[in-house]
This record gives C-alpha cells, structure tokens and sequence, in this order.
C-alpha cells in the first residue's frame, strides 16, 4: 500500500523529518504528474500525425474514386459526374417575403374555370311524395374524353372545261390519313411528357387507333417547316431585344456520334441548338441568328485587337469601309488572297471569329446584352458576366486536409455567401452610390491570404475575374446564375435519358425546336397544348396564342 502523506493544511503541526518527507512526497507526485502529462502530448502529437495521415488517405481515395467515375462515364459516352454536390448559396440566400406567415397554408378556394362548363346535365331523383322542391346543388366535375375516331372525308371530284380535275381539299393538319388532333397530342406527350415513340405507339394502339411507330416519328419530325421558322425568328427576337442570355451546352449523341447541345435563353425565351463542336467559333455562329455572312467592319477589329491577333495580319485586312461577305467561301478566299496563311488553325480560327461578331453587331444583335455564364471558354465574348453559383462550387471542389484548412474554407465560403445575399438585395434596389462600397468589399475578400496555399490560388484566380462578377453593378437586371440555363438544359437531359439520341437531321431539328418552343411558352405563360393547337390549325377562338417572336419583341 502507499504511504499516506500528512495534510499540508496541518504543516505548522508537524515535525521537521515529517515536513521533510511531506515536501519529498509532494516533489514525487509533482514528476509523475508531469510524465503523464509528457506523456499525453506525445500520444496526443502522434494521433494528430495519424489523423492527418488518415485525412490525406482520405483526400487521394475520394481523388481515385472520382478519377475511377470519370473513366466509368467516359467509357459510357457520358460526361464525368461532379464531384460535389450542389450548392445551398442561393436558396440560403433568398429573402422570405414580408407578407409569408410560418405554418399557415395557401387558403383554398373556388376554381378559376368554372365560367367554362362545356355540358350541363340535370341530375334528377325519386323523391318520396310529399316532397317539397329546393332547388339544385351544383357540382363541378372535370374529365377528360379521349376516344379513336375514323372519319371518312368523301371529296367531291369535278372536271373543268378545259379537262383539269378539281378535288376538295382536306381539312388542315392531315398528314398521311392522321389528323391535326392526333398528331398534337403526340407532340405534346413527346415533347412535354417526355413520352418515348414505343410508349406512344402502345398508349395510340390501345385507345384503338391503328399506328405504327415508324408513322409517328413521321408526324413527330416532318412538315415542322412553321415551328422550325417560328423557333429562328424566337432567337433573331431574343438576342435584338433580351437585356442578358444565359448560357449552357450539354452532350448529345446524333447518329452514333457525340455531339453538343447549346442552350440560349433569356427571361422571356429559350432555344437549343444541336452542332458537332462546342467551340467559340461554334456559339457564335448561333449567336449570328440564323444569317450566314461574315463582316468584316469595327466591331471585327475590335474583336481581334481584344483576342491579340497578329498586328500585320490585321493591318492588312483593315479597310476604310466594312466588307461584307455573303458566306464563308468568299471569305475565306479574301483572307488567302490577304496572305493569310490558311493552314494555320488557330490564326484562321480567330479571324474567322472576329468575321462571325462583325456580322453579328452589323445586323444589330447582342448590343448591350450581357452574356451569363459558367466561365466556359467558348460563352467567354462580348459583354460577359460569370455565374455566382459556379464560382462559389470552386470553394466546395477544394479538398483540405487539415482542420485549420477546413475551418479557412469555411470562413471564406461564408465571406462569399454573405456578400452574394448583398448583391442580391442590391438588385431589388440599385444604387449607383454603392457601388464602389461593393467593389472595395470584394476586394477585402478575394484578397485575403490565409496561407492555404490551394485556397489562396483560388481567391488570386477570382480576384481577376473581378469585373465578370460583378457586372451587375452595371447591369442591375441580370441574373447572378445560371440556374435557368441548368434548368432548362435538365429538361433536355432527361430526354436523352428516356429516348437516346437521334438518328437523321429531321428528328434532330425536330427535337431541339419542340423542346425550345415548349419552354418559351412556359417563360411566357402560354399553354403549349394550345400553342400546338393554334399552329396545327385547330385551335379555338377562346385559346388563340400570338407569334412568339412577336411577344418577345412587345414586351421588351
């Protein structure tokens, strides 16, 4: 057992040889005390070794796991999966509404349609004798009648005097002895259902219309001549008239090879575009309109003096009036006429880019309009502006390894959202007064130097992106994201997923048209069932719906 030390409080009782050992013991219990100690730091030093060992373990298997799911999709002809998730910056960010009470539900009500009963039936009753009579109780019901009707047109055939035969014509909309109804409804279930052709076939079938599937692609991607110049006119219209586009593209697969989907939208329309290339020279192609020529005038050559392109080149195509080629043989055939050396690519590639925006700004499109996007290379023209919620995901795509790293991420991260939460209280009420309050802001966070050095590369990276991000100072009624171009690219993704890829040119054209039409149409409010029915030639009066374009243009 241990010998039990004397009490210090009684220290002024004791002996000398007592205190003595007292202060021997007191001096014992002090060094082991302090080995314990010695040696809990040395345990504790070696688990913080072993944690960051385990975090940098961690770090390069959620790197190889993800390499792995790239390789997996690339295998796949599908794009690499993100590795975070999506970002909560902008919900965190949106402010509840003044009137919003927490808990209390959307007061229910009368419906808005009952001033359009089609059929009245009375429904009547044995009622004992005696009875007295009071009156009826009204119940609105809505059904739907969805029956197979073959009708037979017998057209009457007459012979002029001078031998030629004249035949009745049909009834609009018939294509191959299917009838304008029928073929709306398989363009809206297609295009807005997501209903694939086999589905289409089967749901027709047992209805007990007699079809086949290869007769209705026919009616899903022929004779669309009046949407396909419809959906033209819509981007002619979006890019004269919309203040700001966002922009996104996505893959695609068009027989048997990859392809890419481009979307362009603004806040009244949406239009997608299916090419073989997602280059620069690509979307400005689209961004031309539909026109074809190639101009070369003062917004060319201000094109190639922000692109640096080769000074005696350019000197030697400059002309005192614009010129104007029609398509792109002629241009190309001025260009090596100029000594311009063709077979190189990427000086080729830039004049032809600069011919492309010179046509552009002469037909008067995209003239202040901001061009929103994810920092893509190829959206990377014109008046630019980047996306909020791509530069915040940089921030989460940053894998630390350390908690100190963890808790620097954390604090810039939250830095940003509330910055971003200011910005987007500044869109509802802009000041020009402010301004340089929020460029000095800006530059408070995406200057800070926490001595991660990933970190710190990427707040350096941003930093000189700074007039991008903060274009809404200038323009306050551009969006802060991309979110409406994601969305409406999920539309497209998900038919990929349902239908696959396309296989001729028609149901390519067809495809993006539909769904560009469908999605303007819930941007403008307009019914799409309705849009297909007034376009087809059967609409109603009570549903008539005006050219799109022309809206667009109204309500700019």
């Amino acid at each position: 057992m241990k010998k039990r030390l004397p009490s210090p409080e009684h220290a002024d009782t004791l002996s000398l040889n007592a205190l003595r050992g007292l202060v021997t013991g007191l001096l014992e219990r002090s060094q082991q005390a302090e080995a314990r100690l010695a040696k809990l730091e040395a345990d504790n030093i070696q688990l913080r070794e072993e944690n960051a060992a385990l975090r940098l373990e961690n770090t390069r298997l959620k790197l190889e796991n993800q390499l792995l799911r790239d390789e997996i999709a690339r295998l796949k002809n599908l794009p690499p999966r993100p590795p975070f998730r999506a970002s909560g910056m902008e919900r965190a960010t949106e402010a509840s509404p003044a009137n919003h009470v927490a808990g209390r539900k959307k007061p229910r009500g009368p419906k808005l349609d009952v001033d359009r009963v089609s059929r009245q039936e009375i429904l009547r009753i044995d009622a004992p004798s005696g009875s007295r009579f009071k009156g009826y109780r009204s119940v609105y019901v809505r059904d739907l009648v969805l029956k197979a009707e073959l009708v037979h047109y017998r057209r009457e055939c007459w012979v002029t005097p001078d031998g030629k035969t004249v035949l009745a014509p049909l009834p609009a909309g018939i294509i191959g002895g299917y009838g304008a109804n029928l073929r709306r409804l398989c363009l809206m279930l297609h295009a807005q259902g997501q209903v694939t052709t086999q589905r289409l076939t089967t749901l027709l079938n047992d209805v007990g219309i007699a079809i086949s599937k290869r007769q209705i692609v026919r009616l899903l991607t022929r004779q669309l001549e009046g949407f396909v110049a419809e959906d033209a006119a819509l981007l002619h219209a979006g890019l004269v008239a919309s203040p700001y586009v966002t922009v996104d593209d996505t893959g695609a697969r068009h027989s048997h090879n990859n392809y890419y989907t481009t979307q362009i939208g603004g806040a009244d329309f949406t239009v997608f575009r299916t090419t073989k290339s997602k280059s620069r020279l690509n979307f400005l192609s689209l961004l031309r309109g539909g026109y074809q020529d190639y101009v070369l005038g003062d917004a060319a050559f201000d094109y190639l003096k922000e692109r640096r392109g080769n000074p005696p080149v350019v000197h030697g195509l400059r002309t005192f009036e614009p010129q104007h080629f029609c398509n792109q043989v002629p241009f190309m055939a001025h260009l090596a006429d100029k000594g311009v050396d063709i077979l190189n690519r990427q000086e080729i590639g830039t004049l032809a880019e600069a011919g492309l925006w010179g046509s552009i700004r002469h037909h008067g499109l995209m003239a202040n309009t901001v061009i929103v996007s994810d920092d893509a290379g190829q959206f990377r023209v014109g008046n630019h502006a980047l996306c909020w919620v791509h530069t915040e995901r940089l921030l989460q795509k940053l894998m630390p390894t350390t908690a100190k790293e963890e808790r620097l991420v954390t604090m810039v991260r939250d830095l940003v959202w509330r910055f971003y939460k200011a910005l987007k209280a500044y869109q509802q009420c802009p000041s020009p007064q402010s301004a340089p309050a929020f460029r000095r802001r800006f530059d408070r966070i995406f200057t800070l130097r926490t001595g991660y050095e990933a970190l710190d590369t990427l707040l350096e990276r941003l930093h000189r992106r700074k007039n991008e991000l903060l274009k809404v100072l200038e323009y306050p009624g551009i969006p802060l994201h991309t979110n409406a171009s994601e969305n409406a690219l999920r539309t497209f993704v998900t038919k990929r997923k349902i239908s696959g890829g396309t296989m001729s040119q028609d149901g390519r054209v067809a495809r993006d048209v539909m769904l560009g039409l469908m999605k303007t149409c819930q941007k403008l409010g307009l019914s799409f069932y309705h849009y297909l029915g007034d376009r087809l030639g059967i609409g109603s009066e009570d549903h008539p719906i005006p050219s799109l374009p022309a809206t667009i243009l109204a309500r700019a």
